[in-house]
């Protein structure tokens, strides 16, 4: 019997729980997607992302979004539909 398997019978023994508070709760965001129309949440936490007037401008049109700080905040989602509108343009 190793020390681990010892301390949780010894734990059991004194009445001690242990399985700690494992449950983890829904994350709600904080800050809302910038596209117009999409309800997600753009948090960093949640994988959104931020990208510039001129590219929000070529994809979404010039009402299309909201803008914050000079940065159009998305969502994960977004962000992908525009990576994948983008993917054949040549950058170089």
């Amino acid at each position: 019997m190793g020390f681990k398997a010892k301390a949780r019978k010894q734990q059991k023994d004194n009445g001690e729980d242990t399985k700690k508070d494992t449950k983890k709760s829904a994350k709600t965001g904080e800050l809302p997607c910038g596209i117009k129309g999409c309800d997600n949440f753009a948090d960093k936490s949640m994988g959104g992302r931020s990208l510039s007037v001129d590219d929000a401008i070529d994809m979404w049109g010039t009402s299309g979004y909201e803008e914050r700080k000079g940065r159009v905040r998305i969502c994960k989602s977004c962000y992908r539909k525009y990576k994948k509108e983008n993917k054949k343009d040549d950058m170089y």
